[in-house]
């Protein structure tokens, strides 16, 4: 510390003085000794900067877990038919799904996905659809009444016109929940063969648009699969692929302003048809959300076409409420499960 003062030659012996002489100018050098509580200050101080840094350094470890713990979290249940239909590698409903599952819960969305996946007779508790955000059915239809249904009775179970009391409540009480809920709701290919009249009901009215058996068509082929010209967010990302696949197509789409086509397909046999709607996006009427696609009959189908993958990513993922990546989901190549 540096005093400037007045003092005489020789007051302090660490003293320099500029002009010798009493009453000289002279510049003393000394020391200051603080006080004791000042001393005991600083060390509350230093004790407390190291206290800080050491919590926020805990904090730092811990910010993955503490910031995975805020992301609010959608559940999605994938319900799919144990394998009765088609040839190996068709119609490989539990694959598709849990390959999907994984890849949901890697699509990088901006929410935590949890899947849960549920495959063989079609479930009559509501209680495994109370906490879903989106509900996702691939299975099979009524057709065959050799075949477990993914969610309806087989139709020749029944005489067509109507179902058991049973079953009834079960769709009475389904159609509230997801109505309550806005649960979004996603059908896949087969499981759009519906002929009772109460099962085509409910799916004109969860889904805005039926395929009708032997009206609409669905042949094997391979298909150009472009996505509509549209700012949808299902679409962000995709772009045009060429599959072989069973397509289901010419489904019957009266007008419906809350219904959005998504995917047009032309296939590759003239006999085949025209270029025709094959996947389309529905605001229902209450709130949710639901999604028709005709395609996934070839399980190769996902591993070999990442288009494919961040079409039905993304189409999940909004069905749920969670905002699509601007560019797409990730879609890294699931494993095969």
């Amino acid at each position: 510390m540096c005093h400037a003062s007045f003092t005489s030659r020789g007051e302090h012996e660490d003293s320099h003085a500029l002009f010798a002489g009493r009453g000289s100018f002279e510049i003393r050098y000394t020391s200051q000794v603080r006080p004791e509580p000042y001393r005991e200050m600083t060390a509350r101080r230093t004790h407390l900067v190291r206290l800080l840094l050491a919590l926020g350094t805990l904090l730092l470890l811990q910010s993955p877990q503490l910031a995975s713990a805020q992301v609010p979290k959608k559940k999605i249940v994938l319900i799919g038919s144990p394998k009765e239909h088609g040839s190996p590698g068709r119609h490989e409903y539990e694959k598709d799904l849990r390959e999907l599952a994984w890849a949901l819960e890697h699509s990088g969305a901006s929410e935590r996905i949890s899947t849960q996946v549920v495959i063989g007779k079609a479930p009559r508790d509501l209680r495994l659809f109370e906490d879903a955000d989106a509900i996702v059915i691939h299975g099979n239809g009524d057709w065959l009444k050799r075949e477990t249904g993914a969610f309806f009775p087989q139709f020749g179970d029944t005489d067509g016109h109507t179902y058991d009391a049973e079953t009834l409540k079960f769709l009475e009480g389904f159609d509230a929940l997801i109505k309550r809920k806005k649960t979004g709701l996603v059908v896949f290919h087969y499981t759009m063969w519906v002929e009772n009249w109460v099962a085509r009901r409910y799916f004109l009215s969860w889904l805005g648009g039926l395929w009708i058996p032997y009206a609409s068509h669905n042949p094997v082929d391979n298909w150009a699969i472009k996505p509509i010209r549209s700012s949808h967010p299902v679409l962000r990302g995709v772009k045009h692929w060429t599959a072989r696949d069973e397509m289901y197509s010419r489904f019957f789409l009266s007008d419906n302003p809350g219904r959005t086509v998504l995917l047009s397909a032309i296939p590759q046999k003239k006999e085949n048809g025209a270029t025709n709607p094959v996947a389309w996006a529905y605001n229902r009427p209450e709130g949710g959300r639901s999604i028709v696609w005709g395609g996934n009959d070839f399980h190769d189908n996902i591993h070999l076409f990442a288009q494919q993958r961040r079409f039905l990513v993304n189409a999940i993922l909004w069905s749920a409420g969670v905002v699509v990546p601007r560019g797409g989901a990730s879609v890294p190549p699931p494993p095969e499960l």
